[in-house]
């Protein structure tokens, strides 16, 4: 797991210059999830939270259709994706690190409900977080990608 360095999350300018994929893994992977749903590459998906027990850190939100789901990471099997976050963080905070998984409920690119969540909002960050996720999105072939991970979920469980 990548480790922000201690400072940049606090510092807008410094956390806008991240590369893409460190960017929506370490704190805006609610707009890129809001703005996946927003344009829709593929249907039948719905957002999800991680939420970390005790106020620790972890919170994630992702995509899914309920078998594969996307993040920063692109397409893979949700099952995966959240074995691979849980033992990211344990090993970061400790075995006792915990969490749920929830359904989205909330607009992810409404500000409001995003800070009551302790997220921010899209007018929040530096510049526009939006249009940088829909330039991220736009490199997926979203369909031939979701039917990689498909294949891939299939083949481990297999």
């Amino acid at each position: 797991m990548y480790r922000l360095k201690p400072g940049i999350k606090q510092d807008p300018q410094r956390r806008w210059l991240l590369p893409d994929r460190i960017f929506f893994g370490h704190g805006a992977c609610h707009i890129l999830a809001g703005v996946y749903l927003r344009n829709a590459p593929l249907p039948g998906f719905w957002a999800e939270r991680i939420i970390p027990a005790d106020g620790k850190p972890g919170n994630h939100v992702y995509v899914t259709d309920g078998t594969i789901a996307f993040d920063f990471h692109g397409y893979s099997d949700r099952e995966a994706l959240l074995r691979h976050h849980v033992r990211g963080w344990r090993r970061a905070s400790g075995a006792e690190w915990r969490c749920t998984v929830e359904s989205v409920r909330f607009d992810l690119l409404d500000t409001p409900a995003l800070n009551a969540r302790k997220m921010r909002g899209p007018d929040q960050y530096f510049d526009d977080p939006c249009r940088r996720a829909q330039v991220f999105l736009a490199r997926f072939d979203h369909a031939a990608c979701a039917e990689r991970a498909r294949q891939r979920r299939g083949t481990a469980r297999g």
